[in-house]
């Protein structure tokens, strides 16, 4: 069955265009363009972008369906605006065999939404001593690329050096979660001025900083690829701005909550705002945004992390650490990095679809908007505002910590291979 859209009066690359897609193709873009049969919808005041690409989204399932499945996980997916997340392996079963990935990529295509591509663990069950089937992943139906312990640090040198030797074979990367463990035992949040006066235990910058450091330098000595997943410091980002300028190969995200939440937040000991690694600073945050602005940070990612209500209502230190971020996502760039001047909205489309696709090695997605490319299409109006509503999201989760807060952009519509998977009112 052949699917024609024609979008209206839409900002293209800062110029007013219409958009034709059929079937999975773009095929037209320019001015006045004719509906030739096609649903036409008009998004007069809205900007286009390639769909989005996450390359850093927790599913649950299998395992821990109570808190998301790839189906719901998927659903909040297409209403922020994507068209592509990665699936992290810390499911239960973790992702760390064959069998398990191809279960979650055939989940994603079950669901249809998205394209779900599933994150092999590093190490058997992501406990950082014994590497984990990382051949037989990326062999797999699934063709894993990229490989994390998220949610645990490896934290073994050498089982880090070997899993970067290893992913070199087939253009692989670490995507490392950097938590030196030992400098984190029963941290709480932030170690800081906030944590003392709350007589919390503090979580402090250098034990991510310190993972950050030694990464780049394996990275660079074996000249394997290097993610840093969800930085949140501001040395951080000056490593991984050195590590840039000596040429090394490594590549680094930033969650959109991080760009945004500071620790101040824990004072109302709401759970809600425990996460990890944990808000830090505003002089953290405003890093981050240059260090994004900049292109030293290359991609934004959710670290969609949905929890079940038990595990985040109850006591700070009993509570589960994590926050939702598909579905306030771009809205949450919008304001932060927009609407502050520090990106334009080619920028974005960068940072938030084509440099995540490119160091996924996801190649049918992160194409600019032009025709004869993959009608992933994504829609916001960027001056529209909307209340934050915990219990209208489509997660099976609510542990959002944008709940009442009213934000500026609405994802008006997304298209996925050229079907209609979300629109406004729809």
């Amino acid at each position: 069955m052949t699917s024609k859209y024609l979008i209206k009066n839409v900002q293209v690359s800062g110029v007013l265009s219409d958009i034709a897609i059929e079937n999975e193709t773009i095929t037209a873009i320019g001015a006045s363009l004719k509906s030739d049969g096609a649903t036409e919808f008009d998004f007069t005041g809205s900007v286009a972008l390639p769909g989005l690409v996450d390359l850093h989204t927790h599913l649950r399932e299998p395992g821990k369906e109570d808190a998301e499945t790839v189906l719901s996980g998927s659903q909040a997916a297409a209403r922020g605006g994507f068209t592509a997340v990665s699936a992290m392996a810390n499911t239960s079963p973790v992702a760390d065999t064959a069998g398990v990935v191809e279960q979650v990529y055939r989940l994603g295509q079950s669901a249809g939404l998205v394209d779900v591509f599933p994150i092999g663990a590093v190490t058997q069950g992501i406990h950082g001593e014994h590497l984990a089937e990382i051949g037989a992943m990326a062999d797999s139906a699934a063709r894993v690329r990229v490989f994390s312990d998220d949610g645990n640090c490896v934290f073994d040198p050498l089982v880090m050096r070997r899993a970067l030797e290893y992913v070199k074979k087939f253009d692989g990367v670490i995507a490392q979660h950097a938590q030196e463990p030992r400098l984190t035992q029963a941290s709480q949040m932030n170690e800081g001025f906030v944590s003392s006066q709350l007589g919390l235990k503090g979580w402090p910058a250098i034990a991510e900083e310190s993972i950050i450091a030694r990464d780049v330098l394996l990275a660079e000595h074996v000249q394997a690829r290097l993610h840093i997943c969800h930085v949140t410091t501001r040395g951080g980002v000056e490593i991984i701005r050195w590590a840039k300028s000596r040429g090394f190969n490594v590549t680094a995200e930033v969650t959109p909550h991080h760009l945004l939440l500071t620790d101040e937040l824990a004072r109302s000991y709401d759970p809600i705002y425990k996460v990890n690694p944990p808000l830090r600073t505003e002089s953290d945050v405003m890093a981050l945004r240059e260090a994004l602005a900049e292109g030293v940070i290359d991609i934004v990612a959710t670290d969609h992390a949905p929890h079940a209500a038990e595990t985040k209502e109850c006591e700070w230190q009993e509570a589960s650490f994590g926050m939702l971020g598909l579905e306030t996502a771009l809205p949450i760039i919008n304001m932060t990095m927009v609407q502050t001047g520090l990106l334009d909205w080619n920028q974005v489309a960068d940072r938030m679809s084509s440099a995540p696709a490119r160091i996924g090695r996801y190649e049918k997605h992160g194409s600019n908007l032009v025709v004869g490319a993959p009608a992933h299409v994504t829609v916001i109006n960027p001056t529209q505002l909307w209340r934050v509503d915990r219990d209208r999201m489509a997660s099976r989760s609510r542990n959002t910590p944008f709940h009442g807060m009213e934000i500026p952009g609405v994802v008006q519509a997304t298209f996925f291979n050229g079907r209609l998977t979300h629109k406004v009112g729809a």
